[in-house]
């Protein structure tokens, strides 16, 4: 799905800004009423998470159905177009209306969906209506269930509990947008730069069918590599086709240079559509227990990482993001994982310019019947792969993930899940599907892996060996073996060593590793919760990962501090950050700054 941007046949119109707003006390909630002015709203700022924007714990716990609505114009130099009305997210499931006529839905709270409203839209104003529902459950990624407690006076209290350890905010997230396009347009680009100058593109027109069947008569398809100078330095014709750049400028994280495919189409009546496609000249592979980034070996340093701050919750923020990657460059480190969701376009483009490698995650975390984070919900400990309902769910998440990220040179690799029942019988048999679905939608073939939790050990895991690389959660010197760092490098040495016996040609790296910290605690001794502690967690598993050469990388959890769900194991949510939530350095962000800037780490280039 391309994204949308103004070019010489296409005009973009940006509807963020403040719609109204209302929260609805019943399910199921009838939408005769879509066509009409909302009564008693208030205003909500989109993009953003809808919960922190106005106090109250009953406005930011609601459970269920919450409605958003604005009026836009349309002129008549947009009606004479392709008109069409694109979210960048709404979480977790939206219908959407206009002028009161049902356009569709979309479930799945982290990727862009879109709507033609050509035939729809009227001159001047239109009213635009879209319920949101935030219930998350075992047909929904990430998973939750809701439960209703009756109390002894006969008083009822609905939950949501997420079976995943931050807060389930919700709302319309991300940018909305409408754009036009002319009536013989691009709807996808594929394009894949090798780091020998050749390169391979593939075009998708709503004239495709008619091209195969009557040639490149009917429908002209003129593509052009332009370099950041903006010069042509290729000229190609076809929907379909390959080329060669000399000296191209490879993209890495020390030189992120990028190049932008234009494409052209043109009708025989003369109408043309043009858009410009951001790639890189780049290659991932993976040999000999080492991940190569252009053929050199590459050392993944840095974070699992949350899209979240204050009062946004996860709402869109390009302030925020410029701001974090501008950390990750002064820490030193290369890398981040998207978890537990695909982040926003923006933050993928900005990572293509700032040479940021990124392991692109689907929302599937959760999916454990047995197991939450947060330590609220039971659950049958063998019966995760009978019990959810998620499969095709999954399957489509994973094709419009791939489809939405597959041309950015910063995704070096896919991860489908986050800390699944991977141990029970059945995960093999989940799984495989999906693993299958995002290689053969990738034309690069970049790495897959599953992100596994310390009760999937060597010896029970069952998705091991359907991933390129395996990427484990551990954090042995935290929720068990705590305060003893020594005994906690033992133990996670022997599981490395375990898991590389089993999987001796498949690379290993964490995931996830570290340890609360309340910033300004402080102790001799190095107790549990200080920056001192903190410091010597990030400190031991250093030392064991310096001293196996099959480790690929390292991702400490978590970039910052960041909000919860609300129970006694979390204080003002989770504490693990090497920054405060509200981006300030921890003790242990000096030590990593110097760790990772070492020249003569064993890794080499760390």
């Amino acid at each position: 799905m391309l994204y949308p941007k103004m070019t010489s046949s296409r005009m973009v119109f940006d509807l963020s800004g403040v719609w109204e707003f209302k929260l609805l006390d019943e399910e199921g909630t009838e939408r005769e009423a879509a066509g009409n002015r909302l009564q008693g709203s208030i205003p909500m700022p989109v993009p953003s998470s809808y919960n922190d924007i106005y106090p109250g714990k009953d406005f930011a716990d609601h459970v269920g159905d919450m409605v958003y609505q604005r009026t836009f114009v349309v002129m008549e130099e947009m009606k004479r177009q392709r008109l069409v009305l694109r979210f960048g997210s709404v979480t977790h499931e939206a219908e959407v209306y206009l002028n009161g006529k049902y356009l569709g839905a979309h479930k799945g709270g982290f990727l862009p969906f879109s709507f033609e409203i050509s035939n729809d839209v009227m001159l001047g104003e239109n009213l635009l209506t879209v319920y949101v529902n935030n219930i998350v459950d075992y047909s929904t990624l990430p998973c939750g269930r809701v439960v209703e407690e009756t109390f002894p006076d006969g008083s009822k209290h609905r939950m949501n509990l997420p079976n995943f350890d931050f807060y389930n905010y919700t709302g319309i997230m991300r940018p909305v947008w409408l754009y036009t396009t002319p009536s013989v347009y691009i709807e996808d680009i594929e394009v894949f730069g090798k780091m020998d100058g050749k390169f391979s593109w593939k075009i998708e027109t709503n004239e495709n069918e008619s091209i195969a069947k009557g040639g490149n008569e009917t429908i002209e398809v003129a593509v052009r590599v332009l370099d950041e100078n903006g010069r042509c330095v290729y000229e190609g014709k076809g929907i379909k086709g390959e080329g060669k750049i000399t000296d191209a400028h490879l993209w890495s994280p020390q030189s992120p240079y990028l190049y932008q495919l234009e494409v052209c189409v043109k009708s025989p009546d003369g109408v043309c559509d043009e858009y410009r496609e951001t790639f890189g000249f780049r290659e991932i592979s993976i040999k000999n227990c080492k991940m190569l980034l252009n053929g050199d070996v590459v050392y993944l340093k840095g974070f699992g990482k949350h899209e979240e701050g204050g009062t946004r919750g996860r709402g869109t923020d390009l302030v925020l993001m410029n701001r974090d990657l501008g950390l990750l460059k002064w820490i030193g480190a290369n890398s981040f994982r998207t978890s537990h969701y695909p982040n926003s376009e923006e933050m993928m483009q900005l990572c293509d310019r700032m040479g940021i490698l990124v392991i692109d995650e689907a929302p599937a975390v959760g999916l454990n019947t047995g197991f939450t984070a947060t330590g609220l919900l039971g659950g049958d400990p063998n019966g995760t792969w009978k019990v959810l309902d998620t499969a095709e769910h999954h399957k489509e998440v994973m094709k419009e993930l791939v489809k939405r990220d597959k041309n950015h040179p910063c995704v070096i690799a896919w991860s489908v899940a986050n800390e699944p029942a991977s141990q029970e019988e059945g995960a093999k048999e989940y799984f495989e599907p999906l693993v299958k679905v995002v290689k053969e939608r990738d034309i690069q073939q970049r790495p897959v892996t599953i992100v596994t939790y310390n009760g999937s050990t060597p010896e029970t895991c069952k998705v091991a060996e359907l991933c390129d690389f395996l990427m484990l959660n551990r954090y042995r010197g935290w929720y068990d073996t705590e305060g003893n760092l020594e005994g906690a490098k033992t133990i996670l040495k022997a599981e490395l060593e375990g898991f590389h016996k089993r999987y001796p040609k498949k690379p290993i790296m964490l995931g996830e590793y570290g340890a609360d910290t309340i910033t300004g605690l402080h102790d001799l001794n190095g107790r549990l919760f200080t920056e001192e502690y903190q410091m010597a967690f990030m400190k031991a598993y250093g030392e064991v990962f310096d001293s196996l050469s099959y480790i690929m990388g390292e991702h400490v959890w978590v970039f910052a501090d960041f909000a919860t769900a609300e129970n006694v194991k979390r204080v003002d949510g989770n504490k693990k950050g090497i920054f405060t939530r509200d981006r300030r350095p921890k003790m242990a962000a000096y030590f990593l700054k110097e760790r990772w800037g070492n020249p003569k780490n064993p890794h080499g280039n760390i």
